[in-house]
């Protein structure tokens, strides 16, 4: 918990400073913290409890935690591998009333997540959905029940688990001191289906021989509140800050080179022969003396130009991590985002143009 706090703690110190590219792409580790509010849960007993066939829980506001290991495809959508644990107090246990309650129930379990990353134009947040379903294990740590003057307890200490599905809304905020790094912010809705039963053991206050029964458990519902971080492997690094320039009289600068790389509409990922252009690149750069490799992003003029800036940001990162992977340096890599701006095909605004979705990259 300290641990975590001092993480989550140096993420907000670093909010201000927050303005990283999304989606995620690739490889990536999340966890986060929070409150678990379980509504109210009923069992049915094989044999009646205190005469009454039908018994209800009362938990305690608990603690929950999770973390997680998935894969961003670059477009928004990502899949993952989620593992979780809660802890709540078993406030009461009713009918009978007049009865003293305590012990706790701990939930842990495994998820399989789908979840889409929405960009609404903005560099400092990223709302996102998604949807999971796994299994669930509930175990009653020493649940007993004393009805006040009556003549049994009933305590069960045991593990079942079954089927759950969950459903997922939140917030990513990017912190840029940390390329990769997000703050999340999310709300989950928690099922687990009943069916599962536990045993248990009812005694008579006054002596006398204990009788097990078995308790079914009904549905299970569970509401979450978490704070967390998450971090992509995959993300590319700011560009480097151009060199001082030296006071002394420059050589004559050598011709540039220019490839370029085009877009599906409204994507950022590389096609086959997007990748091929890159490579083609990044083997004849190492060709020639070169000062510096400019990678340029464009888009056509449909969406807003908020927007598009946005998108031809992600363009140029998406070519700028290309070429490092096949062998160019990043510190000499400058990339920018010029939108809508500078078309290739001049057009009105609104159309979908291929040749204007485009990166350029330039070898000085």
């Amino acid at each position: 918990m300290r641990y975590w706090g001092a993480i989550l703690a140096s993420a907000l110190l670093a909010l201000p400073l927050a303005a990283t590219a999304q989606p995620v792409s690739g490889l990536y580790v999340s966890g986060g913290i929070g409150a678990d509010l379980p509504q109210n849960t009923y069992f049915t007993p094989s044999t009646p409890v205190a005469g009454a066939t039908r018994l209800k829980t009362e938990d305690n506001l608990g603690f929950m935690g999770l973390g997680a290991v998935g894969y961003g495809l670059g477009n928004g959508f990502r899949f993952e591998i989620e593992g979780d644990f809660a802890r709540n107090g078993v406030r009461n246990l009713q009918p009978p009333f007049a009865a003293t309650t305590s012990g706790t129930e701990h939930t842990y379990g495994v998820m399989v997540n789908a979840l889409y990353d929405f960009d609404v134009g903005s560099p400092w947040i990223y709302p996102y959905l998604g949807a999971g379903a796994g299994y669930q294990w509930s175990h009653f740590d020493n649940v007993t029940v004393t009805q006040l003057g009556g003549p049994y307890t009933l305590s069960t200490n045991a593990t079942a688990g079954a089927f759950a599905w969950q459903a997922i809304a939140g917030v990513s905020v990017p912190i840029a001191r940390v390329p990769g790094l997000s703050f999340t912010a999310e709300y989950r809705f928690i099922e687990t289906l009943g069916g599962p039963t536990y045993g248990a053991l009812e005694t008579p206050v006054g002596g006398g021989p204990a009788v097990f029964t078995d308790l079914k458990l009904h549905n299970q519902f569970d509401h979450i509140f978490l704070i967390g971080l998450r971090y992509a492997f995959n993300t590319p690094r700011p560009p480097a800050p151009a060199p001082t320039p030296v006071a002394q009289q420059a050589p004559a600068p050598a011709p540039s080179r220019s490839y370029l790389v085009f877009f599906d509409w409204d994507k950022a990922s590389l096609t086959d022969r997007a990748r091929q252009i890159i490579r083609e690149a990044a083997d004849n750069s190492r060709r020639v003396q070169y000062t510096s490799i400019m990678v340029n992003g464009y888009t056509d003029t449909s969406g807003t130009p908020q927007y598009n800036m946005g998108l031809s940001i992600r363009r140029a990162r998406a070519v700028e991590g290309e070429l490092v992977r096949d062998g160019v340096p990043q510190n000499v890599i400058a990339i920018r985002g010029y939108g809508e701006t500078h078309l290739l095909v001049p057009t009105g605004p609104g159309v979908r143009e291929p040749q204007n979705r485009r990166v350029e990259i330039i070898i000085q």
